[in-house]
């Protein structure tokens, strides 16, 4: 889907839709960013001097739509417009005078009973970081995704006090939205379509619904994880039993839609962030993702930025590209970057095959199960079909499914879509086999028949038993479904789907930066959606179980509420160092943390910083700070010109300085992340970092320095000792860090080595990772 832009920032900013397939009669959709006070005086208004300049642009033609040109117009998070014009007309923007920025739209897409138990956050009595936030109240999360289902009972407000005076939003009303939606707890609602229509044409009123409700799932599911209140009974098809709650039970919800069939559109996305600033939230939750682009083009960026600027954190999901790596989006390091991890709890759903063996397999189907101890035909068209081996629509024989169990391999069409296939054939059940790139990580879904999935090792089991059977003896199976088990280890692992590290953009900075539940997670979903999120479910439920990266963002949104709501006067930077350094890496078996794809060891570049740590991140004992004026210099050591700087914050860079005090690995990150080229058994492999860390413990304390070093490498720390007189008192340290030449590598190969830094005073521990890259140059 198409993403969006945060309105803090004071350039104009057109976003091109070309750039995601949606141009049409050689015009496209930019957005363009403009300086704060270059409007020249002629004109009454923004919008007046923002109309002329496309008029003007365009040689005064264009069958532009009823109200003008412009598609919307930004003032909080950035000051410009987005609006249709021809390639040449924006060429000729970009150098008028005033003009920050002409960016190309893009298309963005969409990227719980146990977890909060998971995450150590008990009710009753209530954890600390819940007592001491009073669960969130009179904060505001913002949630920009596809809308909300105001009626459900994870929205109610029963005993929440007055809505948070500074709050000055709007409930927008429309079908299906009345007037008088919102309350104390869902405080605000908006919807922007206009940079969807802008490029898709006028939208189907009979497939979507223009208001802020939510007819997908996905926001309404996204919102309660992040602020849900308590609601018991609830469960997904008799699966997960339990009381849900978002992470912030207290905190207020403002939904912002901007997700439609077609996708989320940057000019959209950017309405809904300059909305969110001057509407006046304290966090953004962000499940949305797109192509990775240098930050100076990318809206999702330049609006984040507007909005940490604001004193807003911005959390955002990592995307769903994994187990490959450079797969990580929303990659800006004035974002929280989170990935997906598991909890421990399981669907099992195994399936028994006639020869003995037993596959493992995860389901939450809910329906009627397959006859008691029947065996049933197994069948997989692999052999003779491509679309019919992953169960594409009109691909299957009915004569040869009925009544059977068919085997779907991954891929093409989507997990739901497949059983859909599988069930209107009039097959009796289905098994969706892993593939080689899907590893062994596993989804469990809310099928339209009796279904199950299955890693790539089972799937290729089940494929070779299915070859090797005969008309005489045909492959047989059956899948017994087990309900919810509690307790599984080991927990957490990372998700599969979760996308990876490196930073394509800036190495320098680790991403993800942490990850936290997004596997298999229970949360509120709408009345009118049926559990599978196809059109031939009519099964309906109000809470459905979902994964992705999209629902472990929330968790983090959630928490970062919370730590505002007791920490007032943290940064966003401190926010995400609190959550970073507490961070745990270590799963409830005690060994480092998996990756589920492979069952090997994690590292780094799957889980960041680790699993997020809500307790510890309460009292994290220090922090490391970044202001606005950090990212400058960040940028600067990345070389980015003055006018692609200006682009992103709004303000002119004068990089000298910051060019000759160090490198972009000098920001003031929660974590180091330093690439060499290692280029003959001589090379100089050597850098430092300069760090500062703000005492946040309370009053006096001592802390020392321990280091783990990656292997190969010598780490030093000077001084390694930091003693603090006060709270809030600041003191730096350097990290030299040496990485041993490699004498035999492969040309372009690398080499990815993880150790840590930890200051404890005793009571505290602050770790940060430490990543030495060697990377062998392309002969």
């Amino acid at each position: 889907m198409p993403r969006h832009l945060l309105p803090l920032l004071p350039l104009l900013l057109v976003a091109a839709a070309g750039a995601s397939g949606g141009d049409t009669g050689g015009e496209r959709t930019y957005i363009v960013r403009v300086d704060a006070d270059a409007k020249p005086s002629a004109f009454p208004t923004h919008a007046h001097w923002y109309e002329s300049a496309v008029l003007g642009a365009s040689g005064g033609g264009g069958g532009w739509p009823e109200g003008g040109p412009l598609i919307h117009t930004y003032s909080a998070a950035l000051h410009g417009f987005s609006a249709r014009m021809s390639p040449s007309a924006a060429a000729a923007l970009a150098g008028a005078h005033g003009v920050a920025a002409v960016l190309p739209e893009r298309v963005r897409h969409l990227a719980t009973t146990r977890s909060p138990r998971f995450l150590g956050m008990l009710s009753s009595p209530p954890s600390a970081i819940l007592a001491d936030s009073d669960f969130g109240s009179d904060l505001v999360i913002a949630v920009i995704d596809t809308g909300i289902s105001p009626a459900h009972r994870s929205f109610r407000d029963r005993g929440l006090g007055p809505v948070p005076p500074r709050w000055r939003g709007v409930c927008a009303s429309g079908p299906g939205f009345p007037p008088g939606s919102c309350n104390r707890k869902l405080v605000g609602a908006r919807f922007f379509s206009a940079g969807y229509e802008a490029t898709s044409g006028r939208m189907n009123e009979t497939a979507e619904v223009r208001s802020p409700l939510d007819n997908d799932g996905h926001g309404t599911h996204t919102a309660s994880i992040a602020a849900g209140r308590y609601v018991f009974p609830a469960s997904t098809l008799g699966y997960a039993r339990g009381v849900a709650s978002g992470m912030a039970p207290k905190a207020r919800l403002a939904a912002y839609k901007v997700c439609w069939v077609g996708g989320c559109f940057d000019s959209d996305i950017l309405a809904a962030f300059d909305a969110a600033v001057a509407d006046g939230v304290d966090v953004v939750s962000l499940s949305v993702g797109g192509a990775v682009v240098p930050y100076y083009l990318d809206a999702i960026a330049i609006g984040a930025f507007g909005a940490t600027e604001a004193g807003i954190v911005v959390s955002a999901s990592a995307g769903n590209g994994g187990p490959g790596g450079l797969s990580v989006t929303n990659v800006a390091p004035w974002m929280t970057t989170v990935g997906a991890g598991s909890m421990d709890r399981a669907f099992p759903a195994n399936v028994r095959l006639g020869n003995g063996q037993v596959l493992d397999g995860v389901s939450v189907y809910g329906g009627p199960v397959l006859q008691s101890g029947k065996m049933y035909e197994l069948v997989y068209a692999g052999a003779t079909s491509y679309s019919a081996s992953t169960c594409l629509d009109g691909s299957l024989d009915q004569a040869a499914v009925r009544g059977k169990i068919v085997v779907c391999d991954r891929g093409v069409n989507s997990r739901a879509a497949k059983g859909d296939v599988v069930h209107r054939a009039g097959a009796a059940g289905m098994v969706l086999a892993n593939g080689a790139f899907d590893g062994e990580g596993l989804v469990a879904d809310c099928h339209v028949l009796p279904a199950t999935a299955v890693g790539a090792a089972a799937g290729e089991k089940l494929r070779k038993y299915i070859a090797s059977s005969t008309p005489q003896k045909p492959a047989t199976g059956t899948i017994l479904f087990q309900g919810t088990h509690l307790g599984v280890h080991p927990a957490p692992v990372v998700a599969a789907f979760s996308a990876r590290g490196p930073n394509p953009q800036s190495p320098e900075t680790l991403k993800p930066d942490l990850i936290a539940p997004g596997l298999n997670i229970l949360a509120a979903w709408p009345s009118g959606v049926g559990p599978a999120g196809i059109p031939s479910d009519g099964r309906r439920t109000e809470f459905n179980i979902l994964s992705g990266t999209s629902m472990a963002c929330p968790h983090v949104s959630g928490l970062a509420a919370l730590l505002k709501a007791a920490h007032p006067t943290w940064s966003p930077a401190a926010i995400k160092s609190a959550l970073m350094t507490t961070a745990y890496t270590r799963d409830n078996s005690n060994g480092t943390m998996t990756d589920e794809s492979t069952g090997k060891v994690a590292d780094v570049f799957d889980f960041g910083a680790g699993h997020v740590d809500p307790m510890r991140a309460m009292d994290p004992g220090l922090v490391y700070d970044i202001a606005p004026l950090d990212y400058l210099n960040f940028l600067c050591n990345l070389n980015y010109t003055e006018q692609n700087i200006r682009a992103i914050t709004r303000r002119q860079a004068d990089c000298r300085g910051a060019r000759r005090a160090g490198h972009a690995g000098n920001l003031n990150y929660p974590s180091l992340s330093a690439t060499f080229v290692a280029d003959g058994a001589k090379a100089r492999m050597r850098t430092h970092f300069i760090r500062t860390v703000t005492n946040v413990g309370g009053g006096r304390s001592a802390y020392r320095a321990t280091v783990r070093a990656p292997e190969g490498c010598n780490v030093t720390v000077r001084p390694d000792r930091l003693a603090f007189r006060r709270d809030g008192q600041k003191l730096s340290f350097t990290v030299h860090v040496e990485a041993a030449a490699r004498a035999k590598m492969e040309p372009g190969s690398s080499l990815v080595r993880s150790g840590a830094l930890t200051w404890s005073d005793g009571r505290h521990a602050v770790v940060s990772p430490i990543v030495v890259t060697l990377q062998a140059p392309v002969q």
